[in-house]
């Protein structure tokens, strides 16, 4: 089985695990910090994909969020979030999703990106464009931010770091976006819902999946300050490409 088709199986079977869990007990509790919730439904979604992806691609190692590093044997690598938007998905907000990326040598090559609650399935393989259910899509051709629709995420715990990009935001753009759940927030971005998305703290299983998308879209990936994304990092500023460079410019203005 190729990887995209692999990542795309694996993510609607822990996609469909997390709907039937939905109303049931969550077992909820906090990691780090406020906000930062994990649920026995983020387990038992990783598990299940840590195990169809070792049974394919018995060699390749795996990044998963909630259970860590898995050793590999050759140079490929699969990046998981088994449930981003875990509040969201703890409050029955529908916006949360499965990623699922796959690289190479360092070089990521296939990502999914699966919403289940919206039905909704986003992937791209690099240079062959990306999809949402099987139709593709594309960023929009917004040329300024005055015109657009931007989003970003950050946990309550870090408004003070992040509370000032925000107001900036909404002093220009046409629209500011908090919803919660960053890879899908980046599909968002590749299917030409929002024009821009940034956020400084994600981990590598929040962006691999997402930029991949975004960039087979005719998007722009970078971290925020302009410079190449930079997984282990966090800082990213993924656009349309139109409005980038003035991003960048509002994002390094904030006080």
């Amino acid at each position: 089985m190729d990887p995209l088709s692999c990542a795309i199986e694996t993510a609607q079977a822990a996609g469909a695990l997390l709907l039937e869990r939905v109303g049931k007990p969550l077992e909820l509790r906090e990691k780090s910090s406020r906000g930062d919730l994990v649920t026995a439904s983020d387990r038992a979604s990783e598990a299940l994909i840590v195990a169809r992806l070792l049974a394919a691609f018995p060699r390749a190692a795996i990044l998963g969020e909630e259970s860590g590093k898995h050793a590999g044997e050759s140079d490929e690598r699969w990046i998981v979030d088994p449930l981003d938007g875990t509040t969201n998905y703890a409050h029955g907000y529908p916006l949360y999703c499965v990623s699922i990326a796959y690289e190479r040598a360092g070089e990521l090559l296939a990502g999914v990106v699966y919403a289940p609650a919206l039905r909704e399935l986003y992937a791209a393989a690099r240079g062959a464009g990306a999809t949402c259910n099987d139709r593709p899509i594309a960023v929009t051709d917004a040329g300024s931010v005055a015109e657009s629709l931007v989003c970003t995420g950050f946990k309550p715990a870090e408004f003070d770091r992040n509370g000032k990009y925000f107001e900036r935001l909404s002093r220009v753009a046409q629209g500011v976006r908090r919803d919660g759940a960053a890879a899908l927030d980046l599909a968002f971005v590749a299917a030409g819902r929002f024009d821009a998305f940034w956020e400084f703290d994600l981990a590598p299983w929040d962006i691999a999946a997402g930029a991949l998308i975004v960039r087979e879209a005719g998007g722009t990936v970078t971290a925020i300050d302009g410079g190449p994304l930079d997984l282990t990092r966090g800082s990213t500023l993924a656009t349309n490409g139109h409005v980038h460079a003035e991003m960048r410019v509002i994002l390094s203005g904030a006080p």
